[in-house]
């Protein structure tokens, strides 16, 4: 189905495709518990504005033929957990301005993204725990091939006022090719004492020690640094409900990672 600027969500699974040669508006309110499968075709930019009432997943599954830039902001409220997750394995540039706020107490948001990567993708990310007992958690993971341009800025803040909160990221990129190119700047904003907070990133390329173990076994060089990042990437999958589209996306990403 493809997606208008008030699409209409149901409960349990949902499946929308962006197919646009404009730029679109999404505002909506998320009221039932509910996963949201968006796969983006086409378009040259997408704001969206949600509020998040209800226990919620989204996946956003890039395969834009073109740039894209995105602008998206997420109130998570009513003791809501959320989950936003993204799938980056298109060969176009993508830019990507993203604010989930944790506005009221007991709620939580999980921010997960998944790259294979030959040209730019910018990542602006901000996570705010804005009340009591809030919990934040990002988590980035790339493949970055030699034409490959990376930037993440992730951001975790907590407000003064929200005790008791967490805010935690992981960000990892995996470097094939001396001309890629790959920044990741992790920001930890903390206004509150009793909470926890943690940060890891790690940036390198595939070591040569387990390349040759794998080809002692038997396996390629290619097969070898497939597997590898086979496992950077699917994990993402798990965020998806249908069983056979999480399977198709999982043919898919194999897919993508044997024609490299």
């Amino acid at each position: 189905m493809l997606i208008n600027n008030n699409p209409i969500i149901k409960e349990g699974f949902n499946l929308f495709e962006i197919d646009t040669d404009n730029d679109l508006d999404l505002s909506f309110d998320i009221d039932l518990n509910c996963n949201l499968f968006i796969k983006i075709i086409k378009a040259k930019k997408i704001n969206v504005n949600c509020n998040v009432n209800k226990n919620a997943t989204i996946v956003f599954w890039n395969d834009s033929s073109i740039k894209i830039e995105t602008k998206e902001n997420y109130n998570v409220l009513n003791n809501t957990e959320f989950t936003l997750a993204y799938v980056e394995c298109n060969d176009y540039e993508t830019i990507r301005d993203l604010n989930v706020y944790l506005d009221d107490d007991h709620t939580s948001a999980l921010v997960s993204s998944a790259s294979l990567l030959n040209c730019l993708k910018q990542y602006r990310i901000n996570v705010v725990n804005k009340a009591k007992n809030t919990f934040a958690d990002m988590k980035n993971y790339a493949v970055v091939l030699d034409k490959g341009k990376l930037v993440i800025d992730a951001i975790g803040k907590i407000e003064k006022g929200s005790k008791k909160s967490s805010s935690h990221q992981t960000s990892r990129a995996l470097c094939f090719g001396d001309k890629q190119a790959t920044t990741i700047l992790p920001e930890l904003l903390i206004d509150e004492n009793d909470v926890q907070a943690s940060h890891a990133m790690s940036i390198g390329r595939v070591d040569d020690k387990h390349l040759y173990y794998m080809m002692s076994r038997g396996l390629s060089l290619k097969e070898c640094t497939n597997l590898i990042s086979l496992g950077y990437l699917l994990p993402i999958t798990e965020y998806i409900a249908d069983e056979t589209l999480r399977n198709t996306l999982r043919n898919q990403l194999e897919s993508k990672l044997s024609n490299v």
